[in-house]
């Protein structure tokens, strides 16, 4: 028993310490003025906004936050924002969530016949995917908390554990609507593959119950408009009703994009580093990433195709099956822990991006300490306008928006009482010209004054606040 226990051990610091690295990198890239409005602001803002008692309504997207996603998972982190609100709440439960989901990928392996040694290395392998990294960085999403919980409910299942699996399949589709397609798709799997019949149908039909509900009731009826992510798919229709019956009635639509060399190339990136463990005959977990590599392949968005944003992380689940298949059936063309470990850390170093560090997350460094001092000074939780990176720093009042050269000036600018702007880094296309042409209005407007400047930050205050 000391060596199951000593292998546990080991993956539980490095899950420990893996929350650490990518929550302490995260809380960096925030507080180098690396994050912004879209998406780490609107989740920081409805979530205060939830733990204070008021209406979640986003002031970035103007809509209410069950219009976006429809994922009211988020209303449970408010409970730590009672604690303390801070926005480093969001990158913590983020890390620990993506590190989290190293501890069933053990489980699953030991389930499937793997021994201990075997079972720690998937966990590794799990850790150093590129795409844990990657998304973490990339502001915070909901759906992340859903990644542990898909591979805990399919342990569940295999296991025979109804209960925990109906709870974790509530759970992920709490997360995010889109989910929902991955969840009967999984059903599909469990129903057909495993031979799991509850376990299939529940998730078959809470899957596919959901998406309607949340398509075409409560995204349409929170936001007064469709789904954001059909902009994403004019080509195939304007509504998800008309897109999902086009997939079948205009084939010719879609198999140029789903056959072509950007897909090809989405595909390589994914599998990569676990292609070593990837066999013809035990990737039938994959039937449950169908829908999201779809998606993905069909979108006009090309970062849905690539391993920085979140927009992959439903098919990491089943790739990890798939290897776990592979490697109890005796199967996978690389079988020792080093060799895997070694393959592993040459896909992280190629692939995940902590090259931003160095290359991009510093260029604000210049203004940093003004734009620290400039935010000091917005002492209520007045209306503010600021800009995409400064946002996610003051999103905790009802009122916050920002303001770039890809987005037009305020016609009424009365309606903010801070007006916080850094000339240098402008956001956007970085052309500063806009941001000019806002301080010059708002030196001639009689309503505000300028209350801080420094390296080109400026903050102008209204100069009757109503409190």
């Amino acid at each position: 028993m000391k060596k199951p226990a000593l292998q546990l051990g080991v993956v539980t610091w490095a899950i420990a310490i893996s929350a650490l690295i990518l929550f302490t990198c995260s809380s960096i890239r925030h507080l180098l003025f690396q994050s912004g409005a879209f998406d780490l602001g609107i989740y920081d803002q409805v979530v205060y906004l939830i733990s204070q008692g008021q209406a979640p309504i986003s002031s970035i997207l103007d809509f209410h936050h069950m219009g976006n996603h429809a994922a009211w998972a988020v209303y449970l982190l408010a409970l730590l924002y009672k604690i303390y609100p801070s926005v480093y709440w969001l990158l913590a439960v983020q890390a620990i969530a993506l590190s989290l989901g190293a501890l069933p990928t053990y489980y699953l392996a030991l389930q499937a016949e793997l021994n201990e040694t075997q079972a720690a290395t998937m966990a590794a392998v799990y850790l150093l995917y590129p795409l844990i990294f990657n998304v973490n960085l990339y502001e915070f999403h909901p759906e992340v908390m859903a990644i542990p919980v898909f591979l805990g409910a399919i342990l569940a299942a295999r296991l025979n554990k109804k209960s925990w699996f109906c709870l974790g399949v509530v759970f992920i589709l709490g997360c995010k609507a889109a989910l929902s397609l991955t969840v009967a798709a999984m059903g599909f799997w469990l129903l057909i593959f495993e031979k799991k019949r509850f376990y299939g149908i529940f998730a078959l039909i809470t899957g596919i119950s959901w998406f309607l509900i949340a398509s075409q009731v409560i995204i349409p009826f929170f936001s007064n408009h469709e789904a954001a992510a059909v902009g994403r798919y004019t080509y195939l229709g304007n509504s998800v009703l008309e897109i999902a019956i086009n997939l079948f009635l205009k084939p010719g639509l879609i198999l140029g994009r789903i056959f072509s060399l950007e897909t090809l190339e989405y595909l390589a990136l994914l599998v990569a580093p676990v292609i070593w463990g990837l066999t013809p005959r035990h990737l039938t977990p994959l039937v449950s990433a169908i829908p999201v590599l779809v998606i993905n392949s069909l979108s006009e968005l090309h970062v849905q195709r690539d391993l920085t944003q979140q927009y992959s992380l439903p098919v990491l689940p089943f790739l990890l099956l798939s290897v776990i298949s592979s490697l109890a059936a005796g199967k996978g063309w690389l079988r020792s822990r080093r060799a895997i470990i070694l393959w592993t850390l040459v896909a992280f170093l190629a692939l995940a991006k902590y090259g931003n560090f160095w290359s991009m997350y510093f260029r604000e460094l210049d203004t940093w300490q003004a734009t620290q001092e400039a935010i000091a000074q917005v002492e209520t939780k007045g209306a503010v306008l600021t800009t995409h990176s400064i946002a996610s720093h003051l999103t905790h009042r009802p009122q916050l928006e920002y303001i770039d050269d890809q987005t037009p000036l305020p016609t009424d600018l009365s309606q903010f009482d801070y007006v916080l702007l850094n000339l240098r880094h402008p956001g956007g296309a970085n052309n500063a010209d806009f941001a000019i042409k806002l301080v010059n209005q708002l030196k001639d407007n009689q309503l505000f004054e300028l209350s801080y400047q420094h390296n080109d930050v400026y903050l102008f205050q209204k100069k009757s606040i109503d409190n």
